[in-house]
C-alpha cells in the first residue's frame, strides 16, 4: 500500500507563484506514471498534468499549460508541480496520484491506483 502526500497548499495572490510536492512512500514510484488532479467544490476532479517514469514525457491540461510544470526526483520518490501565474480558476484542492500500468496517455481519474489526501490551494483576486 503506496502513501502519498501533497505539501504546498495555501492562499496566494493572483499572479503568484505556488511549488507544490508529493512525496510516496510504501510503494513502488520510480516505475509509475505520477499525475496531478485537482478538484473544486461541486465540480468533477480535472486532469493538471502527468509525468512518465522516465521523467522526459509529460503532458498537461489546457488550461494550465504554459504556466504549470510537472517534475520529479525517482531519487527522492518525489514530484513537484510549479506553478505560476496563478488565476483564481486555479483555486482546487490538488491530489498526485500513482498509475503503474503501461498507459500511452492516463488523463482519467480511474487509470490511477494510488491518491494522496491533496493541498488546498487557493487564489485570491
Amino acid at each position: 500500500q503506496v502513501t502519498l502526500v501533497e505539501t504546498g497548499g495555501r492562499l496566494v495572490q493572483a499572479g503568484a507563484s505556488l511549488r507544490l510536492s508529493c512525496a510516496a512512500s510504501g510503494g513502488t514510484f520510480s516505475t509509475a506514471t505520477v499525475g496531478w488532479f485537482r478538484q473544486a467544490p461541486g465540480k468533477e476532479r480535472e486532469f493538471v498534468a502527468y509525468i512518465k517514469w522516465n521523467g522526459r514525457t509529460t503532458y498537461y491540461a489546457d488550461s494550465v499549460k504554459g504556466r504549470f510544470t510537472i517534475s520529479r526526483d525517482n531519487a527522492q520518490n518525489t514530484v513537484s508541480l510549479q506553478m505560476n501565474s496563478l488565476i483564481p480558476e486555479d483555486t482546487a484542492v490538488y491530489y498526485c496520484c500513482l498509475a503503474h500500468l503501461l498507459l500511452s496517455m492516463p488523463i482519467a481519474p480511474a487509470q490511477y491506483s494510488s491518491w494522496g489526501q491533496g493541498t488546498q490551494v487557493t487564489v485570491s483576486s
